[in-house]
């Protein structure tokens, strides 16, 4: 998309609630938008979304292996509630026997290079599949989440994957993202209210402390940037 193109849209989804963007997004790019759903609780207001509305926007998600149980349990529930079928990628067999012969079976905890590795192969590549030929990958991301996702577009292009990301979320605070969930009866992971704010695999996932970042219970044994490659910019 031209620059000069790529301002227009941004400027008409600014003008838009987060359900009108996804309509006029479906609507521009017809049977090339997809969503991906970790299950958060950002995720889950965008199902909603599309369900309410029957947009037709792919759902899909990322089962890397070692997810939490609640994670697994609640999409089957949302499934249910929202009569739709999300699709579910999961990493390649032998790239996975490989790392894990590799590093070992928690050798992500022993270096950034092995964790960004295991991401890689897990999240990365699976996602690189559910994206390709499509136009458009709807995220749930919300700029107040972490200190790297402060300079986001509403849409952007994404080099890494070739492809426009819109975050229709974007400027939803957290305190309006869990009104509407109370407000529509959404179905969230429990572990929600047990402190683990941004979930992720279960190894690397831990609930956070009072007065701590969001994304302080994800890889909280390191000192990085929080990310896991998904949104690398």
């Amino acid at each position: 998309m031209q620059k000069k193109n790529m301002q227009d849209l941004e400027s008409r989804l600014d003008q838009l609630s987060a359900v009108e963007g996804l309509a006029l997004i479906a609507d521009l790019f017809p049977g090339k938008v997809v969503f991906s759903t970790s299950l958060g609780q950002e995720d889950q207001v965008i199902t909603q979304l599309i369900a309410s509305q029957n947009l037709p926007i792919q759902i899909f998600s990322l089962d890397t292996g070692r997810l939490f149980p609640e994670t697994l349990e609640l999409l089957a529930r949302t499934e249910s509630k929202y009569k739709t079928r999300i699709k579910v990628y999961y990493p390649d067999r032998e790239s996975v026997e490989s790392l894990v012969t590799d590093i070992g079976i928690n050798g992500f905890y022993e270096s950034v290079e092995n964790r960004k590795s295991c991401c890689y192969v897990r999240k990365v590549e699976p996602l690189k599949r559910a994206l390709a030929g499509n136009e458009v990958w709807v995220t749930g991301l919300r700029s107040e989440q972490s200190a790297n996702r402060t300079s986001m577009k509403r849409i952007e292009w994404d080099e890494a994957n070739q492809i426009l990301k819109y975050n229709p979320l974007l400027d939803w605070s957290f305190d309006q993202m869990i009104t509407y969930i109370e407000e529509y009866k959404i179905p969230y992971n429990p572990l929600h209210d047990k402190g683990y704010i941004s979930i992720g695999c279960a190894p690397c996932t831990r609930a956070i402390l009072p007065g701590e970042d969001p994304r302080a219970g994800r890889w909280w044994w390191e000192d990085s940037k929080k990310e896991c490659g998904l949104h690398s910019r």
